[in-house]
């Protein structure tokens, strides 16, 4: 078979021109079979790629046998908009389902050894962390970095395979580099005692006492007990 990226500007979604990045896939027996369908954008989340995706594979089913790219790229130009708002909608369901069970809240926290391009990396950790509806700290103290995370099980999950394959930071030679030091500390369910953390954000800490204090008022004494002092060491 063969691959195929497209770029294509969609107008008039929230007034701003919208960059989509489609990636086909054309199997050896294409059009009798379905092409394989990649969608990313800068401008949209990782779930609304996702549900571009599948919107395009519902109408790539409807044309199958027959030459599709050409229809598919006219049928998203024309349905974005509407792909999106739906995409919205489901989301804010979804929030207001997790906001009324702590089931299947989990929570995550990473060590990092070091930052060297720290103002793109810290971006591209809040990126990922709003994208995934995950809220938590990535928390600074002295050398010690540590980000903490709460949300959806399959988010942190989806979190922790971005951390690990993607290009975050730079090597000593300024080259892209992947992240090869991190550590997993911890990876559990949220418990009753455990505080919700409303929204994500960046902190520098002072003191050790500052961020015990941090981790106390979130309920977490004994997960910074038993990870952070070590890390002194």
């Amino acid at each position: 078979g063969i691959s195929f990226r497209i770029q294509i500007s969609v107008k008039e979604l929230l007034d701003t021109d919208v960059l989509l990045k489609l990636l086909f896939h054309l199997p050896v027996n294409y059009p009798s079979t379905l092409p394989d369908i990649s969608v990313s954008s800068d401008q949209l989340t990782r779930a609304q790629c996702m549900d571009v995706k599948d919107k395009l594979l519902e109408q790539a089913k409807k044309h199958l046998s027959e030459p599709m790219v050409h229809d598919l790229i006219l049928w998203v130009q024309q349905h974005l908009k509407d792909v999106i708002k739906q995409s919205a909608t489901v989301c804010n369901e979804k929030t207001a389902l997790s906001k009324g069970t702590e089931d299947g809240i989990w929570m995550l926290l990473l060590h990092l050894d070091h930052m060297r391009a720290k103002s793109k990396y810290v971006k591209t950790v809040e990126k990922w962390a709003s994208d995934l509806r995950l809220t938590g700290r990535l928390m600074f103290l002295g050398k010690i970095i540590l980000i903490l995370l709460q949300g959806d099980r399959s988010s942190i999950k989806e979190y922790l395979i971005l951390q690990k394959t993607s290009k975050v930071d730079v090597d000593s030679s300024g080259k892209k580099c992947k992240e090869k030091m991190m550590s997993v500390l911890c990876e559990t369910e949220v418990q009753s005692q455990h505080k919700r953390f409303q929204t994500f954000e960046v902190k520098e800490y002072s003191t050790l006492e500052e961020l015990q204090k941090e981790f106390e008022t979130a309920g977490l004494t004994t997960l910074f007990s038993q990870f952070v002092p070590p890390l002194l060491k």
